[in-house]
């Protein structure tokens, strides 16, 4: 803990984490506020996966290519004018009645017009820590967003189930707001400037971590998406089980990146943390029980922070800064389109063959989700005691000045 409170005392870090941290909060709500609403509305969860399909698949078509342009136009212009989009698809949802391809419009729009913060945020870490806190302050971002998916849930869950579902929605958008107004207005985002890369869009993919790191993030959000579903179905949306269920896991996810935030990682790091996830998962199959499924993924959320974190380092360490927005990019697209396959399959699983079904979708992403970095392992970087920062432009990088 003392490497951590440490990077806390660096000027602007504690700064940016908290507010990266509101401005994304609505992350850990809409998709399950989304799922109470239009199931409500409709009565089938197969509709609310498909609503949720086409929010997430705006959000990864959308991923690379906001990144880059943060690049090109500064990051406060994308910032601000996608935030502003977004609230607004945000707050139709909740307000105007609609039958379900609106809404799935409406979605797909919402996800198209998501802020990237995320990458934006990751890519101003290397410019406030030097190199050897890096690989720690990903371990604490990606430690600390899991506040997002413990508090989220519960917050969801109750609001939208004890007041109802139109005011879990509104209560997200208004977190949207506030926290992106703070983050885009801190003194960081408009000090640091990301280079325009003169390289093609998508070419960062030929890099072999940025690759793996992307289909891993792919099969390890996939999994999250059919367990937030199945223990969704499993417990209804009219009481708290599911939100506290769904808040132990991600807790799991907290205390195993704290835990491991000072482990070296080694080429065999993601494929181990995956295991562990797959573990978990495939353990809360054998019952649906509060106690049992808090338990078993609790178990599983414990390697999935851990496993993000070795995500960013890789990325960060075999990219250049010019390129390291659009990389996390591309590893934002592939973990939302993993939750909207992920969400998409639970969902008919559900209807036809009840809440089981879904964990069986998730043990199976995460299983192959330990597969394949196993098997790649010869391309992925040995960071022990080595700088995880990204490779420099060849040109130096600008700092502009407040504001």
């Amino acid at each position: 803990m003392t490497t951590y409170s440490a990077l806390l005392r660096i000027p602007g870090v504690a700064r940016l984490i908290s507010a990266q941290l509101v401005a994304r909060f609505p992350g850990g709500m809409l998709s399950l506020a989304f799922l109470i609403f239009v199931e409500n509305r409709t009565g089938r969860y197969a509709d609310a996966g498909l609503m949720l399909a086409a929010t997430s698949i705006g959000q990864a078509v959308a991923g690379p290519l906001t990144s880059r342009w943060m690049g090109k136009w500064g990051m406060r212009r994308v910032l601000s004018l996608t935030l502003a989009i977004c609230t607004l698809s945000v707050l139709s949802i909740a307000l105007v009645p609609m039958t379900l391809p609106f809404y799935m419009v409406l979605g797909l729009l919402c996800g198209l017009s998501t802020p990237p913060i995320q990458p934006a945020v990751r890519t101003i870490y290397p410019k406030l820590v030097n190199s050897t806190q890096l690989t720690p302050l990903f371990s604490l971002d990606a430690s600390a967003q899991e506040i997002i998916w413990v508090l989220g849930p519960v917050v969801t869950t109750f609001v939208s189930t004890q007041i109802g579902p139109m005011w879990g929605i509104l209560l997200a958008a208004t977190l949207m707001v506030g926290g992106g107004a703070w983050f885009i207005a801190s003194p960081e985002v408009g000090r640091v400037r990301i280079p325009p890369s003169r390289r093609k869009l998508g070419s960062v993919l030929k890099k072999p971590t940025v690759l793996i790191a992307t289909m891993t993030g792919f099969l390890l959000v996939g999994a999250c998406a059919a367990v937030e579903a199945g223990v969704v179905a499993t417990f209804g949306d009219e009481g708290l089980e599911a939100g506290v269920v769904l808040a132990i896991f991600s807790l799991g996810s907290l205390v195993g990146g704290l835990a491991l935030g000072h482990v070296p990682i080694s080429p065999w790091s993601l494929a181990r943390r995956m295991f562990l996830v797959a573990f978990g998962m495939a353990a809360a199959t054998a019952m649906l029980g509060v106690w049992w499924l808090a338990v078993t993924l609790f178990l599983a959320g414990a390697g999935i922070a851990p496993a993000l974190a070795v995500l960013f380092a890789i990325v960060s360490s075999s990219v250049k800064f010019s390129d390291t927005a659009e990389a996390y990019g591309w590893i934002g697209t592939g973990q939302l389109i993993g939750a909207a396959i992920g969400s998409a399959i639970a969902g008919f699983l559900i209807d036809t063959n009840g809440p089981a079904g879904a964990l069986w979708v998730a043990a199976g992403f995460a299983f192959a989700g330990f597969v394949l970095p196993a098997l790649t392992r010869p391309w992925l970087p040995d960071l022990r005691g080595r700088d995880a920062s990204p490779i420099p432009d060849t040109e130096p990088v600008q700092l502009q000045g407040p504001g």
